[in-house]
């Protein structure tokens, strides 16, 4: 790589840095596991390092690359394709009831697996997913402390930038990761205290409010999403139940809480593509009724779109509600991502599937508690954006008023 378009070193630092002063927020003899692809292994190498000065007691990283991945749909037998490392994931959750922390570095290729079988990759991801439960559940549940950081993988930066060479694709991308995540700022630390203080205070309005329904209208969408009994609003710096405080992702400009399951009603159309699993799907339209879609349409990736929803018995309905301002920073930088990490941030989003059981005044539920009272349970958690600058948003109370929350895609009474 030329040093034009060389990545800023320093900046790298600094996100490692934060990653785990904030992001994790990795406490003195705590263990951390750290899953990356191949590609991201400078800064898995740095966030080691930081780890290690805060004290760490072993850090263990896990590593994925992009051929073996497509070695793997091009040349195995087809039972492959139904099973999944059930060993790992449940290693994974005795070490997070264990208290290990958790950190996780997106930044493979969003289209990966555009060109296979699309039934293999359904049949692959099912397999994952069910595998994976132990150590889901217990990032659901906020079991202990993780955080999702990103590294500007070359495959993911020529989709984002599509027009520019390898290497000026990857810096454009690395500097938007910086920008966006607030390293560029003189000292990112206290950037992301401000920056939780803000969202503090919505979150703090909205519990206040303890709204029990939100009603969404705009272009193509009139949809009412009733929220969990019990519900309580979440954003940016959270208490995990092991006592940590931790930024679960960065970045991030949501507060999002739990939706009632069997209370959404009306229609809705996506504003952003959603890219999944290598597939992008795009303009996205369902109806609700009872909480459950009945009917759904995708201009692409139509197919998927229907595999997804027919995952379980609760795929079909909502296990997050997020706000999310149209002046974000991920929105105002014109990109689309193809990640859900940073699209999830530019827009308000729903996400069909589980539910945050964290997003609940009394964390201690047991699963009959959270489906009472409206959480929703499933193997899928996929966030799919419906916010934009021409969208409202009302609250209404348990007395029916009805209170402003979002105006032309921004926040009325914060």
């Amino acid at each position: 790589m030329t040093d034009k378009y060389k990545i800023d070193e320093h900046k790298i630092d600094k996100l490692a840095n934060l990653a785990i002063k904030r992001g994790v927020a990795l406490q003195k003899g705590q263990n951390l596991i750290i899953t990356s692809t191949i590609e991201a292994l400078p800064l898995v190498r740095k966030i080691a390092e930081h780890a290690y000065k805060e004290g760490a007691g072993i850090v263990t990283p896990l590593f994925t690359d992009p051929n073996i991945t497509l070695s793997r749909f091009n040349h195995a037998h087809d039972e492959s394709f139904d099973v999944a490392p059930d060993w790992l994931y449940n290693g994974m959750g005795d070490a997070f009831d264990n208290n290990t922390a958790r950190m996780a570095i997106s930044g493979d290729d969003p289209m990966l697996l555009s060109g296979m079988n699309p039934d293999k990759v359904a049949r692959a991801n099912k397999a994952n997913s069910i595998a994976y439960k132990p150590a889901i559940e217990r990032i659901t549940q906020f079991k202990v402390n993780w955080n999702i950081v990103s590294w500007p993988g070359r495959a993911w930066a020529n989709r984002v930038f599509p027009d520019l060479s390898d290497e000026e694709a990857v810096f454009k991308l690395s500097d938007a990761i910086f920008n966006i995540s607030r390293v560029s700022t003189e000292d990112p630390v206290a950037a992301w205290d401000d920056h939780n203080k803000s969202l503090r205070i919505k979150t703090e309005w909205l519990n206040r409010n303890n709204f029990t329904s939100l009603k969404y209208t705009g272009p193509g969408t009139n949809l009412e999403i009733g929220l969990a009994d019990g519900h309580e609003w979440m954003g940016g710096a959270s208490l995990a139940q092991n006592g940590i405080i931790c930024n679960p992702n960065i970045p991030s400009e949501e507060v999002f809480t739990t939706p009632h399951s069997h209370r959404v009603e009306g229609h809705v159309c996506s504003t952003k593509p959603l890219s999944y699993q290598g597939t992008l799907i795009d303009e996205i339209s369902v109806i609700f009724k009872e909480g459950k879609i009945i009917e759904a349409k995708a201009s692409k990736g139509q197919e998927v779109l229907e595999k997804v929803l027919n995952s379980d018995e609760g795929s079909r309905r909502l296990g997050e509600v997020a706000l999310v301002p149209d002046s974000s920073p991920i929105s105002q930088s014109g990109l689309i991502f193809f990640n859900t990490l940073f699209d999830e941030n530019a827009a308000s989003h729903i996400a069909l599937g589980q539910c945050y059981s964290k997003c609940f005044r009394d964390v201690n539920l047991s699963s009959d508690e959270l489906a009472k009272n409206g959480g929703n349970s499933s193997i899928i958690h996929i966030d799919w954006m419906i916010g934009s600058k021409e969208i409202n948003v009302d609250g209404i109370n348990a007395n029916g008023d009805i209170i402003p929350v979002f105006r032309k895609g921004e926040w009325t009474n914060i």
